[in-house]
C-alpha cells in the first residue's frame, strides 16, 4: 500500500525542512503526537492544505498510515511533489523527538 519509512529517512526529510503533519482527530491529536507535528484532521484536510508549503516535504502521519495515504494521494492530485506518508504513529513515535 505505501513506502516503509524508518528513523532515519524520517530525520533526514525533517533536516531538509520537513513539515509534519498528523492526519488524526483532534482527540487522538491530543492522546499524543510526534513532536512538532501539525494537526489537521484528514475530514478537515481541504480546508487547511492552504496552510502547507509546497517547497518543503510534507510528511504525513496517522494511526496505521491508511488516513494519511489518503492525504498523500490528494496533496498529489493537487500538484505537491514531495509528499511522504511516513505511516503509523506509534510506529515512529521514539525517533521523532
Amino acid at each position: 500500500m505505501f513506502s516503509s519509512y524508518d528513523c532515519g529517512s524520517v530525520k533526514k526529510l525533517l533536516n531538509e525542512g520537513g513539515i509534519l503533519i498528523d492526519v488524526r482527530s483532534a482527540v487522538e491529536f491530543s492522546q499524543g503526537a510526534l513532536k512538532g507535528a501539525l494537526n489537521m484532521p484528514l475530514d478537515a484536510f481541504q480546508h487547511l492544505i492552504k496552510e502547507i508549503d509546497n517547497s518543503k516535504p510534507v510528511l504525513l502521519y496517522c494511526r496505521s498510515g491508511q488516513r494519511s495515504e489518503m492525504a498523500k494521494r490528494y496533496l498529489q492530485q493537487i500538484g505537491y511533489d514531495d509528499v511522504h506518508n511516513i505511516g503509523s504513529y506509534t510506529q515512529l513515535a521514539f525517533c521523532v523527538t
